[in-house]
C-alpha cells in the first residue's frame, strides 16, 4: 500500500477531538484508528508498538547504533472546526488549474484559494463538500507509515533507531499533555503537520486567552432611564475600543492578533472570549495591558465594576528551544539540497505539539506534510509533495551516521 492509498485508508476512520470532554483521547472514536495504526507499525517492520491507555500510539523500529535515532510525530484526531464523518474523497490527476465543483454548489477556484496555482500539474485529493478531508494530520501518519514501509522493504539501506507517535487530540491542544516523554528519547526529532513540502517551521505564536465578563444593571424597559445598563452594550463598547488593526482579518506573517472568537449575553450579564497571539512576547504583553486597559476605562466610564478581564497564558514560541543548536533544522537543509530542492522556513501562525514538545526538552520542528486549506470542506491533499517529505525525511535519516 503506497502513500496515496494510506492517506485515504486514515482518512476513512472519524476521528474528530471534542473540546468539551474531559478525557483523553477526548472522544473515543480515535481509538478505533489508533488500534489500526498499531497493526500497521507491525506490518511494516517496527519492533515494538503499541497503543497506551490515553490513546497515544507508540512504535520503534531499531536500527544501527552507527546512526543517531529520530523521532518522528503526527497526531490521528482532526478539527472540530468541521465534520470529519464519511469523508468522501475524488482524486484529480494532472489538475489543470481551474474551479474544482463540489457538493453544496461549493467551488474552490484560484480566485479564492491562490495557492490552487502550485498544484497544477499534480495529483491531488479533495473533499465531497461535507466534511474536511482529514489530512491534518492523516497526511503526517500517511508519511511516517510511508517511511517505515519503504526502510522495511529496503532492509540494505541504514539507519538509526526511528521512534513514532501518533497523538490524539492535538486539535483541541491537548496533543503533548500525557505524552511519554521516558519513552521518546531521540537525538533528533519532528512533527510532520505542516503544508508546503519545501519548509520546516520551528516558531509559532505564543498564545493566550482571554475571558472578559460584563455585568448589567437589569431594570424593567418601561422604567429604565438612567438606571438600566445593558451588560450587551458595555460589551459591544469594550470591543469597539479595541485596536481594530490588531484583528486576524487585518494581519499576516508576523504580525500579532486579538481574535473575539466568541460571544454571549443578556442584559445582566454577558461574555466576551478572545485567543491572543504574538511571536513576540512583548507584543503578547502590549495586547494584555491593552485589554486590561480598556477594562479600567469601562468600569470609570460606567461608574462600577462592570467589567472584568481574565487572562491566561496557553503556550510559547518554540524558537526559544533552538536558539543554541540549530542542528535539526540544518539537517532539514541539507537533505533539501542533496536532493535538489529550494527550501525555507515557515513560522506558524497557530499552535503545535512541537511547540510543546520543544518547550518541555524535546526540540521538536515541524514538516510539511503537502495538505492545503485545512480543518473545511475546500480542504485538499497533494499526493507528489507528501511524496517530496517520505524523500527528505529519508534522506535525513541517511545523513544521521554518527
Amino acid at each position: 500500500m503506497k502513500l496515496l492509498e494510506k492517506l485515504l485508508d486514515y482518512v476513512s476512520y472519524e476521528t474528530t477531538s471534542d473540546e468539551d470532554s474531559s478525557t483523553c483521547p477526548s472522544s473515543a472514536i480515535q481509538l478505533e484508528l489508533g488500534k489500526h495504526l498499531v497493526d500497521e507499525l507491525k506490518k511494516y517492520g517496527a519492533d515494538e508498538a503499541f497503543i497506551d491507555e490515553h490513546g497515544y500510539v507508540y512504535g520503534l523500529m531499531k536500527g544501527d547504533s552507527d546512526y543517531s535515532s529520530i523521532g518522528l510525530i503526527a497526531h490521528m484526531d482532526t478539527s472540530p472546526d468541521a465534520s470529519g464523518k464519511n469523508v468522501k474523497t475524488r482524486i484529480i490527476d494532472n489538475y489543470d488549474g481551474t474551479t474544482i465543483k463540489l457538493e453544496n454548489d461549493l467551488e474552490t477556484s484560484v480566485d479564492i484559494y491562490p495557492t490552487l496555482k502550485n498544484y497544477i500539474g499534480k495529483t491531488i485529493v479533495v473533499t465531497g463538500g461535507n466534511t474536511l478531508l482529514g489530512a491534518d494530520d492523516k497526511a503526517g501518519v500517511a508519511i511516517i507509515m510511508e517511511v517505515l514501509d519503504y526502510l522495511n522493504t529496503n532492509k540494505d539501506v541504514k539507519h538509526g533507531d526511528i521512534r513514532v507517535c501518533v497523538t490524539p487530540d492535538e486539535e483541541i491542544g491537548r496533543g503533548a499533555d500525557l505524552f511519554n516523554y521516558d519513552y521518546f528519547k531521540v537525538d533528533y526529532c519532528y512533527t510532520v503537520d505542516g503544508s508546503d513540502y519545501f519548509n520546516i517551521a520551528y516558531e509559532n505564536f505564543n498564545a493566550a486567552s482571554a475571558e472578559v465578563k460584563f455585568t448589567g444593571v437589569s431594570v424593567h424597559p418601561g422604567s429604565a432611564k438612567d438606571k438600566m445598563v445593558n451588560s450587551m452594550n458595555v460589551a459591544h463598547d469594550y470591543h469597539e475600543l479595541l485596536d481594530p488593526n490588531a484583528r486576524p482579518e487585518h494581519t499576516e506573517g508576523y504580525q500579532g492578533f486579538m481574535h473575539l472568537v466568541g460571544m454571549e449575553g443578556k442584559c445582566e450579564e454577558s461574555h466576551l472570549y478572545y485567543i491572543i497571539r504574538s511571536f513576540d512576547l512583548e507584543e503578547l504583553d502590549k495586547f494584555k495591558k491593552d485589554m486590561m486597559n480598556v477594562q479600567d476605562f469601562i468600569n470609570k466610564k460606567y461608574g462600577f465594576d462592570t467589567c472584568k478581564v481574565t487572562i491566561k497564558d496557553a503556550y510559547r514560541n518554540m524558537k526559544e528551544a533552538f536558539i543554541n543548536d540549530m542542528s535539526p533544522i540544518d539537517l532539514f537543509f541539507s537533505s533539501c539540497e542533496d536532493l535538489g530542492i529550494k527550501y525555507g522556513t515557515e513560522a506558524i501562525r497557530g499552535g503545535t505539539d512541537g511547540a510543546r514538545l520543544s518547550l518541555e526538552g524535546l526540540p521538536c520542528p515541524n514538516l510539511g506534510t503537502g495538505g492545503d486549506y485545512f480543518h473545511g470542506p475546500h480542504e485538499l491533499w497533494c499526493k507528489d509533495d507528501g511524496e517530496k517529505v517520505v524523500e527528505i525525511i529519508l534522506k535525513m535519516i541517511s545523513k544521521l551516521k554518527k
